[in-house]
C-alpha cells in the first residue's frame, strides 16, 4: 500500500543528486579578476591576444588562477584584489601603450571559483543583482526631439529623391523645426506634388499654404509615426547599449525601458563608474569613401606625404589603405544588414538594404567607379577603422548592396552586426547614477541568508515538536526544495536580488503548509479508526487534491506579477513562481518516498510517530512509538 516502485525512488535521488550538484557553485563564492576585450568594433579577441596576456603577466611575474577564452574577451583568474589591481595596470600599459587611443578595453571583474569539473557540466553559481553584489546605476534620458530630427533629415532627402525621379519641379525642400517644408510656384504642381507624396510617403501628415507664386506644402509626421520612431530608437539604443556593456564583461547586466524615453541600466559587480560610463555614451558613425588608388598615392603616404584630400588607415589583414576624405555615404542610409552568402561564387557576403535616397546615391558612384575600390569605416571617438573595402564590379542599383570577398562565415556575421548596430540611435543622456559598493551588496547577502536561515530552524523546531517524525520528514522534504529551488535559479541563470531573498523565504512558509495539510490529514484518518498504513495512504492521497488547488491559485498570482510587474516585482515573482513548482514535487513525492521508506515495508504497523492525537471522546491518547 505504502510502497514506491524502485524507479520512483530512482527518480527522486537522481533529482536531489542533481540538485545538489547545480547548488553546490553558489557556495564557492567569487574570485577577482581581470577582463581584456576589444576596445574597438575592427579589433576581435582571439587565441593570439590569449599569448599575448599570458606573456605580459609572466613577465611581470603575477602569478595568476588559470585564464581562459570566452566571447567576451581574455579573463584572468587572480588571487586578491592587489593582484587584480597589479594585473590591471600592466595589461593596461601593454595593450594601450597611446591612453589617448586604446585598442582593448581592461576592466576589473568578479569570476566564479568553481572547480572546472562543475563548470564542464554547466553547474555555475547563480548571478547576484545589483543590491546583493554593489556596482553601477544609470537612468539614461533618450533625445526624441533628436530622433525626431534625424528622421526628418532623412525624410527631406528622401522627397529631394523623388521629386527628381518623377521630374516635378520645386522652389527647395527644407526642415523647419518639426516639419518639412517644400515650395512651389504653381497650384497644379503642388497638387501633383501632394497626390504623389500621399501614396509614397503614408507616415507624412500634409497641409498647404501661401497664395500666389509662394504655394507652400507643409509635411508633419503623424502621430503614429511619431510614436514608432521613439519606441524604435529606445529599442535601438537599448540594444546598442547591450553590446557595449559586454566589453565591460559584465555578465548580467540589466537594461530596461522605464516610461516613454528613459533607459535604465544596472551593471552588477562594476566598480569603476568613469570607464563605465566612457563605454555607454559612445558614438559610433557608419561612413562609405572611395579608396585612393592614384600610382604612387600609397607610397607617398606611407612616407609620411599623404596627397590631399586622402588619410591613411589600416585594413583588417594590416595592410595600409589610402582612403578619399569626402564621404560618399553614412549610416543614416542603411536600413538593415544582413550575413548571407554570393549568389554565384557562393562565398559567405554581407547584404545590406538602403534607404531610396541613399540607393539613388549609390547607383551613380557605384556606376561611375567600377572597378575602383571603396571602403566602408566605423568612425568611433573621433578615429575610423575600416570594417571592409571590397572591389566594385558592377552598377549596384535598388538599394541592396553585397559585400564578399577574402571574407569568413563569422568575419560576414561580424561585419554585419557592426554595420546594424555601430552608432545609437539618439542622443543619450546620463541624469542619474548610483554607485553601490560591494560591502553594502555583501552585508544584504548576509542579512538576506540568516532571515531565510533562521526562519528554516523556527520552523524545523516547530514541525519536529509538534509532528515528531512526520515532522522530521517535513523539515527534509522542506530543505529538498530549498535545494532545488537554488538549482533551478542556478540552471536558469537567474538575477537574484533582495527581493528573490525574500520570495525564497516565503515560498519555505508556503511550502511547510502542504506538509501540514498532509499530516493533519493522516491524524484525522487516525481519529477515524483506520490503521496506520491506511492513515497515511489516504491522508497523502486526500490532501493533494487541497494542495494542487492552492498551490495553482497563487501560481496564477506569481505569473500576473511576472507578466505585468517590472524590476523588483519581477525578480520576486520568479523565485515565487518557482518556488510553488518545487515544493509541491517536495512536499508531494519526496516526503512520500521518505515515509515510504521509513513505515511502508512495515506489514503489522501498530501505530506513526506523529505527535498527539484526540480521538472522539476527549480522551487523549498518544500515538507515538
Amino acid at each position: 500500500m505504502n510502497r514506491y516502485p524502485l524507479w520512483k525512488y530512482v527518480i527522486v535521488a537522481f533529482a536531489l543528486l542533481t540538485g545538489f550538484i547545480y547548488t553546490l557553485p553558489n557556495f564557492f563564492g567569487e574570485s577577482p579578476a581581470v577582463q581584456v576585450s576589444s576596445g574597438k568594433a575592427t579589433i576581435k579577441t582571439d587565441l593570439k591576444t590569449l599569448e599575448r596576456v599570458e606573456m605580459a603577466l609572466k613577465g611581470a611575474s603575477v602569478d595568476t588562477n588559470g585564464l581562459f577564452l570566452d566571447t567576451n574577451g581574455v579573463k584572468v583568474r587572480l588571487k586578491d584584489t592587489d593582484t587584480q589591481l597589479k594585473a590591471r595596470d600592466i595589461l593596461e600599459k601593454q595593450f594601450n601603450p597611446d591612453a589617448s587611443d586604446p585598442q582593448y578595453v581592461v576592466a576589473l571583474n568578479l569570476l566564479s571559483s568553481s572547480p572546472q569539473w562543475l563548470t564542464n557540466l554547466h553547474a555555475l553559481p547563480m548571478y547576484l543583482g545589483l543590491d546583493l553584489r554593489g556596482g553601477v546605476h544609470f537612468l539614461l534620458q533618450v533625445d526624441m526631439k533628436g530622433a525626431v530630427t534625424k528622421r526628418l533629415d532623412s525624410l527631406s532627402a528622401d522627397l529631394r529623391s523623388l521629386m527628381r525621379d518623377k521630374t516635378i519641379r520645386h522652389g527647395g525642400i527644407n526642415r523647419e523645426g518639426e516639419r518639412i517644408v517644400i515650395r512651389f510656384r504653381d497650384t497644379d504642381t503642388r497638387i501633383k506634388a501632394r497626390n504623389i507624396l500621399e501614396d509614397n510617403q503614408p507616415d507624412l501628415l500634409l497641409t498647404e499654404q501661401g497664395e500666389g507664386t509662394d504655394l507652400r506644402l507643409l509635411a508633419t509626421l503623424k502621430p503614429t509615426a511619431l510614436k514608432k520612431i521613439q519606441e524604435l530608437a529606445v529599442k535601438q539604443n537599448m540594444g546598442t547599449l547591450h553590446n557595449r556593456i559586454n566589453e565591460l564583461g559584465v555578465a548580467e547586466p540589466v537594461i530596461t525601458q522605464q516610461g516613454a524615453d528613459r533607459i535604465v541600466v544596472q551593471l552588477p559587480g562594476v566598480q569603476d563608474t568613469a570607464k563605465a560610463k566612457d563605454i555607454l555614451g559612445r558614438t559610433a558613425t557608419l561612413e562609405i569613401r572611395m579608396v585612393d588608388d592614384t600610382p604612387g598615392a600609397l607610397e607617398a603616404a606611407i612616407a609620411g606625404q599623404a596627397p590631399f584630400g586622402a588619410e591613411m588607415y589600416v585594413e583588417r589583414g594590416g595592410q595600409p589603405l589610402l582612403v578619399k576624405k569626402q564621404v560618399v555615404l553614412t549610416g543614416d542610409r542603411l536600413t538593415d544588414a544582413q550575413a548571407g552568402f554570393d549568389n554565384q561564387s557562393q562565398e559567405p557576403a554581407v547584404h545590406l538594404t538602403l534607404d531610396s535616397a541613399g540607393a539613388r546615391i549609390f547607383k551613380e558612384i557605384t556606376r561611375e567607379n567600377v572597378g575602383k575600390r571603396m571602403a566602408i569605416l566605423l568612425i568611433e571617438k573621433g578615429k575610423g577603422e575600416v570594417v571592409t573595402a571590397p572591389v566594385i564590379r558592377t552598377e549596384i542599383g535598388g538599394g541592396r548592396v553585397q559585400i564578399s570577398g577574402r571574407m569568413s562565415t563569422m568575419e560576414a556575421n561580424d561585419t554585419a552586426l557592426l554595420l546594424r548596430a555601430g552608432s545609437l540611435a539618439a542622443p543619450m543622456e546620463i541624469i542619474e547614477e548610483r554607485t553601490i559598493g560591494p560591502s553594502l551588496g555583501a552585508e544584504n547577502i548576509a542579512k538576506g541568508f540568516h532571515s531565510t536561515l533562521w526562519g528554516f530552524a523556527a520552523i524545523s523546531l516547530f514541525m519536529i515538536g509538534y509532528y515528531m517524525m512526520f515532522g522530521l520528514v517535513s523539515v527534509l522534504a522542506l530543505a529538498s526544495n530549498l535545494l532545488f529551488l537554488i538549482a533551478l535559479l542556478s540552471l536558469l541563470q537567474a538575477t537574484l536580488t533582495l527581493p528573490g531573498i525574500a520570495a525564497i523565504a516565503l515560498a519555505l512558509g508556503m511550502a511547510i503548509d502542504s506538509n501540514v495539510l498532509i499530516n493533519e490529514r493522516i491524524r484525522e484518518e487516525l481519529r477515524n479508526g483506520a490503521s496506520p498504513q491506511a492513515a497515511i495512504y489516504t491522508g497523502y492521497d486526500r490532501a493533494f487534491g487541497t494542495i494542487l488547488d492552492s498551490n495553482i491559485t497563487t501560481l496564477i498570482a506569481g505569473i500576473a506579477l511576472l507578466v505585468f510587474g517590472s524590476g523588483p516585482v519581477r525578480g520576486f515573482a520568479v523565485v515565487h513562481c518557482l518556488g510553488i513548482l518545487t515544493s509541491l514535487f517536495s512536499a508531494v513525492v519526496v516526503s512520500r518516498a521518505l515515509v515510504n521508506l521509513i513505515y511502508g515495508r512495515r506489514r503489522k504497523l501498530e501505530s506513526v510517530a506523529i505527535g498527539q492525537i484526540w480521538k472522539p471522546g476527549n480522551t487523549p491518547t498518544s500515538s507515538v512509538n
